[in-house]
């Protein structure tokens, strides 16, 4: 059974930064590509951030500057460096990887809470 796990939401001001993680577990053969999405209050779920098995990344134009997405591929995990975060950050964030294990698949996350106050 895999399962990505999310970690690293929380409380901060306008300008601050958030770190998020994405543990993948379970038997999985090979991960290919990872990303985040959020989704806002009212809001369609979106997504922020992608990158390949071999590290290219994509990101969206709200986030291109501040944020900056990386992964461990021997730890399965992939990260979300957030920085100068604004209100309009403010959304539950869910990462993805698709993977295969032993098909190849999307999974997802619970997702994990980002509020941004000023």
């Amino acid at each position: 059974q895999v399962q990505l796990v999310e970690s690293g939401g929380g409380l901060v001001q306008t300008g601050g930064s958030l770190r998020l993680s994405c543990v993948a577990s379970g038997i999985i053969f090979r991960i290919i590509n990872m990303g985040w999405y959020r989704q806002a209050p009212g809001k369609q779920r979106e997504l922020v951030a992608t990158i390949t098995s071999g590290g290219a990344t994509n990101y969206a134009d709200s986030v291109k500057g501040r944020f900056t997405i990386s992964r461990d591929n021997a730890k399965n995990t992939v990260y979300l460096q957030m920085n100068n975060l604004k209100f309009e950050d403010t959304a539950v964030y869910s990462c993805n990887a698709n993977l295969v294990a032993p098909f190849k698949k999307d999974y997802w996350g619970q997702g994990t809470q980002v509020t941004v106050s000023s």
